[in-house]
């Protein structure tokens, strides 16, 4: 019975990271008409290690997909182990601590690839950043938990 209960909750999490990433895809890429900074992070993650710009895409794509899923199943297995619980207000915080992940993140990978810096190019784009990842955060939960 527990095998078949943990097998409910990652198909759910896995769900619930897939809308997610949707949602962050929208405001990402629609960001700019409301003035936010263009954040091209599809392209930026595939070309760590594609040699053009098509692989890169596609490459940066599977990589952004896999880690939604991966982080709204970590998710949920915190929100199982009693630590917050899938509410829109654990959503944003767990959105937060996981855009400031990513932000400390990039700067360690830039230090390697300094061919990305224009990813953090400033204030703006942190701020972005970290409100992309909340929204991601805010989804996840209210999906994961209808």
């Amino acid at each position: 019975m527990l095998h078949l209960q943990l097998l409910v909750h990652v198909r759910d999490a896995i769900i619930a990271g897939s809308t997610g990433r949707m949602a962050m895809l929208l405001l990402i890429y629609g960001g700019p008409l409301i003035g936010l900074p263009r954040i091209d992070v599809v392209s930026a993650l595939g070309s760590l290690a594609a040699p053009n710009k098509q692989d890169a895409v596609t490459l940066g794509g599977a990589i952004h997909f896999t880690m939604g899923i991966l982080f709204a199943i970590i998710y949920a297995s915190l929100w199982s182990l009693g630590i917050g619980s899938p509410t829109w207000w654990w959503g944003l915080i767990f959105g937060l601590v996981h855009g400031m992940l990513v932000i400390v993140s990039l700067y360690v990978v830039l230090r390697r690839y300094p061919q990305l810096s224009e990813i953090l190019n400033g204030l703006p784009v942190m701020a972005a950043i970290l409100l992309n990842h909340m929204v991601f955060g805010l989804v996840v939960a209210l999906v994961y938990s209808t």
